[in-house]
């Protein structure tokens, strides 16, 4: 009787601490948001905010926009953010921090020496707040992101308010989300691909093996197996050695083109854009009936590879009346005639050479001419925040060459659908411009976005590498009898 007394007085003590914690937790959660508060979910859309100004770059600095006013690009254009305990929050639901980049201090033969710069002192990097090296123009500076992104994390030491910066330049690499290699392979290919008569070895592979060397022997690439470092390759001919030896890295292309898929993929690294070398449409007012010509190319029309839709094409559309497509190249005022020709189209054949991508769909943007894109392989950048299909035409090369179909596909698009596109050129444009110093939103701003989602997913699989340690233990010893 003794025991069913004391049994009943346990489960009545348990009773009463079960709804005393119940209340206690009731009433503290009182005055906070609640276990399913709206601000504490993270939000569905990236916000980039840009600057509608001048889009003509230079070396130092930019025309400000006559009105001074804001955008915001959306994939779906609404303007989402929030506040969480004093920080600001973006609307992929991430604190707005800067990422952190550790800048390898490599010699000035791989970046800024290639521009014939000397260094002063014992420093590797120049001054930029007294002079900045320029880079080449023409051809050469459709591939030049490396010069810029580098500005960039050089500019971020110098920064008043280094919080509002897309990525900064940190000193210590264990603090550090990425690692940057500062190698301006484009324009070591651009330059120095060629073997010169005094030369056993071309310098740009030369480079390259001192590069895969000197980075291979580094703590940060035996630690992390090089996975978060960045590589910059744009040119689909630069590092044609040194990325069969780094491609556990993140590499930044302008296609995937000549890669194999093990090296190179959109699951570890990043497309940007070509840097555009025709003459950005300032303050345009044209319209579709002013714009005469129909369709525009012009550019190399016998290609190889994938190429081969150019030359089909060129036999199909020659005969049109208002549709211009032509040899042309650099050369002989070439720049200048594209300019004009692609700011008087209403649309722009961006078709695969001999490589999925080309300079051609970034001129059309810079000109508000609308791109037809004929390439089936081709990746475009930010294409995570950005849907092409509101200002590109996408047109299957099999469908292309068919006698007839493209041209009354672009046709068939009326006034009303084409202005939609025009407007929504002008509001990206900006996205895709190279410029020093950087601007909120711009290209380079962009290209640091898209290394930062790649953070998360290089901090998982260098911690999933660590799980088995490579230690092997000493062979086990038996008990041992202790003897007098």
């Amino acid at each position: 009787m003794a025991e069913k007394r004391g049994s009943s007085i346990t489960k009545i003590a348990f009773l009463c601490l079960f709804i005393t914690t119940t209340m206690m937790f009731v009433l503290s959660s009182r005055g906070r948001p609640g276990l399913f508060d709206h601000k504490t979910m993270p939000a569905e859309k990236l916000l980039t905010v840009f600057n509608n100004g001048d889009s003509q770059t230079s070396n130092q600095s930019n025309a400000e926009s006559s009105n001074g006013s804001n955008r915001a690009i959306l994939a779906n254009s609404e303007k989402q953010r929030v506040e969480e305990g004093g920080f600001q929050v973006t609307c992929n639901g991430n604190l707005k921090e800067p990422l952190k980049i550790f800048l390898y201090d490599l010699d000035p033969e791989f970046h800024f020496g290639l521009l014939d710069w000397k260094p002063q002192g014992n420093s590797v990097w120049p001054d930029i707040r007294t002079k900045i090296p320029s880079y080449p123009g023409g051809l050469n500076s459709q591939h030049s992101i490396e010069y810029w992104l580098t500005l960039d994390l050089l500019a971020s030491e110098f920064s008043e308010n280094p919080s509002s910066r897309e990525a900064i330049r940190v000193k210590n690499s264990s603090e550090a989300d990425l690692i940057f290699v500062p190698f301006f392979s484009s324009l070591s290919y651009n330059r120095y691909s060629k073997l010169s008569p005094h030369q056993k070895k071309r310098k740009n592979w030369e480079l390259q093996e001192k590069l895969v060397k000197f980075v291979m022997g580094q703590k940060e690439w035996k630690i992390s197996g090089g996975r978060n470092h960045v590589v910059l390759a744009h040119h689909p001919n630069s590092m044609l050695n040194a990325r069969m030896q780094l491609w556990p890295a993140i590499f930044i292309l302008s296609d995937f083109g000549r890669y194999p898929i093990n090296v190179a993929n959109l699951d570890k690294d990043v497309i940007a854009p070509y840097k555009h070398v025709i003459k950005s449409y300032v303050n345009d007012t044209s319209d579709f009936d002013s714009r005469k010509t129909l369709l525009y190319f012009q550019g190399a029309i016998y290609r190889k590879n994938g190429g081969f839709a150019r030359q089909e094409l060129y036999y199909l559309l020659k005969d049109e009346k208002d549709v211009h497509f032509s040899f042309g190249s650099v050369q002989r005022n070439g720049i200048r005639q594209a300019s004009q020709g692609m700011h008087s189209s209403k649309f722009c054949l961006n078709i695969a050479g001999d490589t999925p991508s080309s300079n051609r769909l970034f001129d059309a943007i810079a000109s508000h001419c609308v791109p037809v894109i004929i390439s089936d392989e081709i990746e475009l950048p930010y294409e995570d925040i950005l849907d092409y299909t509101e200002f590109c035409i996408f047109i299957r090369t099999s469908d292309a060459v068919k006698k007839g179909f493209l041209i009354n596909r672009i046709r068939s698009i009326t006034k009303d659908k084409w202005t939609q596109m025009w407007e929504k050129l002008k509001q990206v444009e900006p996205l895709f411009e190279f410029q020093y110093p950087s601007k909120e939103g711009d290209a380079v701003q962009m290209i640091w976005q898209s290394l930062s989602h790649k953070v998360s997913s290089v901090k998982m699989k260098i911690n999933k590498s660590k799980r088995y340690s490579r230690f092997v233990p000493r062979k086990r010893r038996g008990l041992r009898t202790r003897t007098k």
